[in-house]
């Protein structure tokens, strides 16, 4: 199973900026090795930067819409995305959930325009501090993911990738150990078995979309059940996200030799 690295930029980067970092990325990456590599840029430059994508380094889509094209001002769908030249696209990212107040259903419909279009769909989920506290941080994520794919024939998911993010550790001062990573992405595996079937479960990629940086990336890559990362501020500087690639290349080869 290929690891998959996806650089978040968020709404960050003026356009002078964003083109030297796509392509200190792209010229960086030689080769992909053991991992699947995208850049989620915002919306306005996606593509344009798409003309520095190279075949080891794809765009992403930030968010899509959850709506075919018609009268919906100020959205762009996930054909646009695949017509602009998007490989991907992250769909219920907390901050799309938490700030702009995706619902589980707005996150379904996503999921499956995605799909249509042609897309690999990033599905983000997560609990926040207080779910976490309070002890409900496996229903809160398992609930979010049985919406999302509750609706999915299970021969689509081969383009379904899932993100967890732990809310709790993002900006808060408190940090999300390799072994808490992995008890998540081990319980998210575990509940795919009853949602599909082994075969999907064992097969699907979940990406930890904590903060992950050059130091602690192997750590968590090499979690049994950690296939890779969404990366948030670490992606912003161009040696410290090749680093996390290196990091997830060097993960996934020990993990080949068995040890």
């Amino acid at each position: 199973m290929r690891n998959i690295v996806t650089g978040n930029w968020k709404s960050n980067k003026l356009w002078d900026d964003a083109e030297k970092l796509m392509i200190d990325v792209a010229t960086g990456i030689h080769e992909s090795q053991h991992t699947d590599i995208f850049v989620a840029p915002p919306t306005p430059y996606l593509a344009a930067l798409k003309a520095q994508s190279t075949a080891f380094v794809g765009i992403a889509g930030q968010q899509c819409s959850a709506h075919t094209e018609g009268a919906f001002t100020g959205e762009h769908t996930a054909s646009m995305l695949k017509s602009a030249g998007a490989k991907a696209v992250l769909i219920g990212h907390s901050e799309r959930r938490g700030t702009f107040g995706e619902s589980d259903a707005v996150v379904e419909a996503k999921v499956h325009h995605a799909l249509d279009a042609g897309l690999l769909a990033i599905v983000c989920c997560g609990e926040n501090l207080e779910e976490r506290d309070a002890g409900q941080h496996f229903e809160k994520v398992l609930t979010q993911l049985s919406h999302a794919f509750q609706n999915i024939d299970a021969s689509r998911m081969s383009r379904v990738v899932v993100a967890y993010e732990p809310i709790w550790a993002i900006g808060t001062g408190r940090t999300a150990s390799a072994a808490q990573a992995q008890e998540m992405h081990a319980a998210i595996r575990h509940h795919l078995v009853g949602l599909f079937d082994a075969s999907i479960a064992e097969s699907m990629r979940i990406l930890y979309g904590g903060s992950c940086k050059p130091s602690n990336a192997l750590e968590i890559f090499m979690q049994p059940d950690v296939n890779g990362g969404l990366i948030g501020g670490a992606s912003l500087n161009a040696s410290d996200f090749l680093a996390i690639v290196a990091a997830s290349n060097e993960a996934a080869t020990k993990e080949q030799q068995g040890g």
